[in-house]
C-alpha cells in the first residue's frame, strides 16, 4: 500500500493510500485545489479517489471536502460528526460507527478495508482508522488526547503507523495561548504530547522493519527534533535501533 502525506498540522491534513489504481484519502483538511495538485505531484489522478474517510469535524480536517462533490466521492464519518459537516451532496454522506467498510473491486483492483476506532478528542465522535490490504496494515491516530487499550488493539500488529506527536507540554505552559487553551490542549480530550506518542509507540512497535511517521506537529508548541528524539529514545530503550528495526519520518 503506498502512502502519501500530503498535508500535515494544524493548517490541515490529508492522507493519500493507494492500493492498485484504488486511493483512499482520510482527512481533506486542505483546500480542493491543493489537493488536487498534491494528488497529480504524487501521481495520483482525482478521478482514482474511491473514498474520503474524515476523522472529524475540525475545519483542518475538512476544508478540501468539495473535492468530494467535484469527483463524485462518497464520504464516511462518525454520525455525530456530521452535525459540524455541510460542505458535502447529501448523496455522498456516509455514516461510520463500528463496523468495517470493505471495497472489494472484484478482482479487478486489491481489496481495501477500513476499521474505525474511537480516540479522545474535542468532538462529537472522533475516529482513527485501520487500513487493510492483502498484507498491509496501517494506524492513523491523529487528534486524541490520550491513547487506551482498545486503541493499541485496534492497532497493534500494523507495519505503518501514522500518529500525532503534537506538543512539548512545557511549551505549552510557557506559551502566550489563553489558559483555556492550554488546559484544552494538554486534557484527555485535545492532543497527544511527544512523550504520549512515545509511550504508544513502545507498545506498538516490534522491531520488525515498521514504518512510523510522526504527524500533526504544533508550530508554536514543539521542535520536529524534539518529537523525533522523544520517540527514538522511547525505543531505545525497548532495545529497538531505528533504520535496523523500523523507520521513522517526521512530517
Amino acid at each position: 500500500m503506498k502512502v502519501n502525506i500530503l498535508a500535515s498540522g494544524s493548517n490541515g491534513n490529508c492522507i493519500a493510500l493507494t492500493v492498485g489504481n484504488s486511493t483512499i484519502l482520510v482527512d481533506a483538511g486542505i483546500a480542493k485545489t491543493k489537493i488536487e495538485k498534491r494528488l497529480l505531484d504524487v501521481g495520483i489522478v482525482p478521478t482514482n479517489v474511491v473514498a474520503i474517510f474524515i476523522t472529524h469535524a475540525h475545519k483542518d480536517h475538512t476544508k478540501g471536502l468539495p473535492l468530494a462533490n467535484k469527483y463524485n466521492i462518497p464520504v464516511y464519518a462518525g454520525e455525530e460528526e456530521w452535525k459540524d459537516i455541510q460542505s458535502v451532496g447529501k448523496d455522498l454522506v456516509s455514516f461510520i460507527g463500528q463496523e468495517s467498510v470493505l471495497f472489494d473491486y472484484e478482482g479487478y483492483n486489491p481489496w481495501i478495508e477500513i476499521i474505525p476506532f474511537d480516540v479522545h478528542h474535542d468532538a462529537y465522535e472522533p475516529k482513527g482508522y485501520v487500513i487493510q490490504s492483502e498484507n498491509s496494515k496501517i494506524s492513523i491516530c491523529l487528534d486524541t488526547g490520550k491513547v487506551d487499550r482498545e486503541m493499541i488493539q485496534a492497532m497493534q500488529d500494523s507495519r505503518v503507523y501514522i500518529i500525532e506527536s503534537n506538543h512539548e507540554p512545557r511549551m505549552v505552559e510557557a506559551s502566550t495561548y489563553p489558559d483555556s487553551v492550554k488546559a484544552r490542549i494538554l486534557s484527555d480530550v485535545g492532543h497527544l504530547s511527544n512523550k504520549q506518542t512515545a509511550d504508544t509507540l513502545s507498545e506498538l512497535v516490534r522491531g520488525v522493519g515498521e514504518q512510523i511517521y510522526l504527524t500533526h506537529l504544533s508550530s508554536n508548541n514543539n521542535m520536529p527534533a524534539l518529537a523525533e528524539m522523544t520517540t527514538v529514545r522511547a525505543l531505545k530503550q525497548k532495545g529497538l535501533d531505528r533504520d535496523k528495526h523500523y523507520k521513522l519520518e517526521v512530517i
